[in-house]
């Protein structure tokens, strides 16, 4: 009971799959709760009072808010298996930055990318591109964002990967063609037991935005 592991969640959440991710690649069993985003648990406001988001990692009944820091406390914690930080002091330095441009860079543009129309999406369209550009540099012709080891940077984005065919349909945004280089780099990924449990099938990502858009939005523009 001491070392109770209890992670609230989203199954969507792009944010939780990181923690997911982590905790998969350190082999720690812990107690999925899936959150209702529209009737948060008393848990989730009690445990993150400030932003009352998920992905909330409880260890030992304390909690540990925002899904990069969740990571590090995960890895730090468990150090002894599949590390994901560098040891190097200068590649965890520039890990956290790459992870720390994603975090900055993509949660707006995505967001409007499938709860937007008109104007609004087609600016979300171009600083996504932009962003995509940037990564798809940043990989160049490495395996993985920190080389030959999978790590934190390609944690915190590996994840967006399952709403890419969302942003397609929805956008009408060209992604798998135009970025061959970060969709390979998404099957390596993939092949990676920890990351094909942790994302989502992205019909199911689809079929779901799809519903929120024509009930919000009164937007029924494809079917899944």
């Amino acid at each position: 009971m001491a070392e109770e592991i209890i992670l609230l969640d989203y199954w969507a959440s792009m944010f939780g799959m990181r923690t997911r991710i982590a905790l998969e690649e350190k082999g720690v069993k812990y107690e999925y709760r899936e959150e209702d985003l529209s009737n948060k648990s008393p848990l989730l406001l009690e445990m993150n009072p400030i932003h009352k988001k998920i992905p909330v990692l409880i260890h030992k009944g304390k909690p540990i808010c925002e899904s990069i820091i969740q990571v590090q406390y995960i890895d730090e914690l468990w150090p002894d298996s599949n590390p994901i930080l560098p040891s190097d002091p200068y590649q965890r330095a520039q890990a956290r930055f790459w992870a720390d441009y994603i975090d900055k860079k993509t949660y707006v543009p995505c967001k409007a990318l499938w709860s937007e129309t008109g104007e609004k999406q087609e600016a979300a369209k171009m600083e996504f591109i932009e962003v995509l550009k940037t990564l798809d540099s940043e990989l160049g012709d490495k395996s993985f964002f920190g080389g030959n080891k999978f790590g934190l940077v390609d944690i915190a984005f590996i994840g967006f990967y399952s709403w890419f065919r969302t942003y397609e349909e929805v956008a009408n945004l060209t992604i798998v063609a135009k970025f061959p280089k970060l969709i390979s780099w998404a099957q390596r990924c993939l092949k990676r037991e920890s990351v094909a449990k942790a994302l989502p099938d992205s019909d199911k990502v689809l079929k779901s935005v799809s519903d929120h858009r024509k009930i919000v939005l009164g937007i029924d523009e494809f079917h899944v």
